[in-house]
């Protein structure tokens, strides 16, 4: 187990939240095709409510503190209130596009000791992430935000979504981040809109894109072992945490708004209306969602993946039910593997195709 397993097992056991995900802002220089938010304020929480948030996180034992948005470069604010996190000895992680960085910014939050900030890139043409961001130029000065902040002395990380346009593109964008001397992720799921909606959806890439990515060696270590049969469950697993959100890990919108996770929009309450550790300690939904073992989940719990599928609660509950698989991550699990998902195999004996490639944005848009 390694020091950070160690430390959210730790804080699961004390009722603690290890970590949180501020967005500041829905607001947003760009416009990607595939994102989950919508871009107009309704209303943000003031500098004042950030503060007071902050201190009340602090007391209540969060350390890990992701700021992000939109774009968090939209509140003139930013700066301030990054310096009174890492005042209350927050770890912090900033997530940008990077394109409003210049070099007083990179150098503002090399000094505020920001321990890595997440960058999205999409491509390494700048015809193919552009059209993705809808922001003429915006590869060319997103790299450039990169490259200041990385000769500012920052830990930069690049972050790539696997979508249809640019399926063909994501060894090469490894391969930027390599020759930029920073880290690299990428993330094979688009998710539905945080209202709901799912018309993202189709921004999805194709399943043979997804096979072949699970199974790059550029991108995958060890595509054997990444690829192998899951081991078989056992009583341990039945008994796991589904996942962190809700247990040690939260989410607060820029409208104060809590949730589990910003991909699992349950509402446990509002920070605007009640102190960060009485949402944390005394809300039902959380309670509930605290309650859920894999031997609750009446699918999952029977699935030859039980023991290894990434599956996110949130993604389930959008597509109806928390307790239920989330389909995306079925596909996933099938496609790395070979071998079909327990929800797979019902809905093939209900009449549905196997492999089910698109399912997700049929279910969820008959919702």
């Amino acid at each position: 187990m390694s020091l950070g397993q160690e430390l959210n097992e730790r804080a699961r056991q004390l009722g603690m939240p290890l970590s949180a995900h501020l967005d500041l802002t829905y607001r947003c220089n760009e416009r990607c095709v595939h994102c989950y938010l919508e871009h107009d304020d309704k209303g943000e929480i003031t500098t004042d409510e950030v503060m007071r948030l902050l201190e009340e996180m602090a007391s209540a034992g969060v350390f890990y503190l992701v700021l992000s948005g939109g774009e968090p470069l939209m509140r003139r604010d930013l700066f301030d209130i990054i310096a009174r996190a890492r005042g209350l000895l927050f770890n912090v992680k900033l997530k940008t596009n990077a394109v409003m960085i210049r070099a007083a910014e990179a150098r503002q939050l090399r000094e505020l000791g920001v321990e890595q900030v997440q960058v999205s890139v999409y491509s390494h043409r700048g015809e193919v992430h552009d059209a993705i961001t809808k922001l003429p130029g915006s590869l060319r000065r997103t790299l450039e935000g990169v490259r200041r902040m990385k000769d500012a002395g920052l830990r930069v990380s690049l972050a790539n979504v696997l979508m249809r346009s640019n399926a063909a593109d994501v060894v090469q964008v490894k391969r930027l981040a390599e020759e930029m001397g920073v880290q690299y992720t990428l993330d094979p799921t688009i998710t539905p809109m945080i209202d709901g909606n799912t018309n993202v959806l189709s921004e999805r890439a194709n399943p043979e894109a997804l096979r072949q990515a699970f199974r790059t060696p550029e991108l995958v270590d060890d595509t054997d072992e990444y690829c192998a049969a899951p081991p078989s469950l056992m009583a341990d697993d039945l008994d796991a945490i589904p996942c962190s959100a809700g247990h040690t890990s939260c989410y607060i919108s820029p409208y104060g708004d809590f949730y589990p996770c910003v991909q699992f929009p349950v509402s446990c309450g509002s920070i605007r209306r009640q102190r960060f550790a009485d949402i944390w300690r005394n809300s039902p939904q959380l309670e509930e969602i605290r309650s859920i073992r894999l031997r609750h989940l009446a699918t999952c719990s029977g699935c030859a993946h039980g023991a290894t599928c990434t599956r996110c609660p949130g993604l389930a509950f959008m597509e109806g039910d928390m307790r239920g698989p989330s389909t995306a991550d079925c596909e996933k699990s099938y496609l790395r593997t070979g071998i079909e998902s327990a929800n797979m195999l019902q809905r093939a004996a209900a009449g549905h195709p196997a492999p089910f490639a698109g399912l997700v944005q049929i279910q969820l848009s008959s919702r």
